[in-house]
């Protein structure tokens, strides 16, 4: 069965920290953390630096703006004008609350989908549910993984490289 890479278990957060850190400086990029809570520095150590949330949801609320906006003035002035109190057609102060609810609403969309997106879930399947003591990843463990397809990656090397940094085990994965 091929590997999918090697996973060390540790005790404490700040080792996981430590661990991680030295593994980015050794050149392995192909890594990822499992922790039961969130580790301060935890995402910069393993090379992240920045995500496209942030445009996702603002490309989201863009275009929430635009359609509610849109929307209101084709309805309004081209497809059934109709005068209310001598206003204009185009009055956009009245347009305001709509599209504003648009913009969250399309955003909030644009947030839950670009998740789910970017994380690739649904993944009702991943190779490090097999890991040993896995499951101790959302109770009390911390566990480091580099993949086999890391250009660094050599089965024995980072088998004693993982070791080296205080890991209480480290196991293989299978793909």
């Amino acid at each position: 069965m091929p590997l999918y890479g090697l996973m060390a278990m540790f005790d404490h957060p700040d080792r996981l920290l430590a661990a991680t850190r030295a593994a980015y400086d050794a050149g392995y990029r192909q890594m990822e953390a499992y922790t039961p809570f969130q580790i301060e520095g935890l995402y910069e150590a393993l090379g992240h630096r920045s995500s496209l949330m942030p445009r996702i949801v603002l490309i989201g609320g863009a275009l929430g703006a635009l359609t509610g906006y849109g929307m209101q003035l084709y309805s309004l002035t081209a497809d059934f004008p109709l005068t209310v109190a001598g206003r204009a057609y185009h009055s956009w102060p009245s347009y305001i609350p709509i599209t504003f609810e648009l913009t969250i609403l399309f955003g909030a969309f644009a947030a839950f989908f670009g998740m789910l997106w970017i994380n690739g879930l649904p993944m009702p399947y991943h190779p490090v549910f097999n890991a040993p003591h896995f499951e101790l990843a959302s109770r009390n463990r911390f566990f480091l993984c580099i993949e086999a397809r890391d250009a660094n990656f050599d089965l024995e090397r980072t088998r004693r490289f993982l070791l080296g940094l205080h890991a209480q085990e480290v196991d293989n994965v299978e793909a």
